[in-house]
């Protein structure tokens, strides 16, 4: 649990500091919780729009304590359901603006539940190669090596989609338990299998005359995309005999 900090009931800019802290403040009360955390992620948030802490004068950023519980929301979310930056930034500005929001349910809603209304959002935002290492906190190498396995590709114009920031999160994460990146590439070919059999389901939709039915061949790919990552997490809970929370 975070703790806040504490500040006096004094007056003027001199109380209002006491509540506020540093970035390295802020990263040395995350990493309780998040011992991969590091400034380069912090600050890659706050460019996404995350979190937006104050600026003094001479413009170091000082974090308010709904700042630090706000990127452990964001963290955790990353951490526990994979969600891309985008989902994670609407959901939360949602929740800030009182509405009464769910996190996304991967796949079908069940018996009863209505159906998600459709995004009007933009699609996912792109990012170049020093953000993705900065969100990461990984070197230039390091990436490199991954992009040598497949399990990162940038862009024809060598950006990158959002989903390759938590590819490398999960990539990270793994490799503290021995899983190099070599290792990896039995999953990303399982994944291109996977993905080719959804764009078999999909095609004919795409080469449809109709525009609604070509549109809607999108929000299929999506929901089966969605179904065969529930089946493969299934698959794999049952192979090993355990169950994920």
């Amino acid at each position: 649990m975070l703790q806040r900090p504490s500040g006096g009931a004094g007056h003027g800019t001199a109380a209002t500091d006491r509540g506020l802290m540093s970035i390295g403040a802020v990263l040395n009360e995350l990493r309780d919780e998040f011992p991969e955390v590091t400034i380069s992620k912090i600050r890659f948030l706050e460019s996404e729009g995350l979190v937006e802490p104050r600026r003094t004068p001479s413009g170091y950023r000082k974090f308010s304590p709904q700042d630090v519980e706000r990127l452990a929301r964001v963290l955790r979310m990353q951490r526990d359901h994979y969600l891309p930056l985008k989902v994670i930034r609407e959901h939360l500005d949602a929740v800030e603006r009182g509405e009464a929001v769910q996190l996304p349910v991967l796949g079908r809603p069940r018996d009863g539940e209505p159906a998600p209304a459709p995004s009007e959002a933009p699609t996912a935002a792109r990012i170049c190669r020093s953000e993705l290492l900065a969100a990461a906190g990984i070197e230039d190498a390091t990436l490199a090596e991954w992009e040598s396995y497949g399990l990162i590709t940038p862009l024809e114009d060598g950006a990158y989609d959002a989903e390759a920031a938590t590819v490398a999160a999960l990539v990270s994460e793994l490799g503290r338990f021995g899983i190099e990146p070599r290792h990896l590439r039995v999953m990303k070919a399982a994944a291109d299998r996977e993905a080719g059999l959804v764009d078999q389901v999909v095609a004919p939709l795409k080469r449809h005359r109709n525009p609604q039915t070509r549109a809607h061949a999108e929000a299929r790919t999506k929901e089966l995309a969605a179904l065969t990552v529930r089946l493969h997490a299934a698959l794999v809970q049952t192979a090993l005999g355990v169950r994920l929370p």
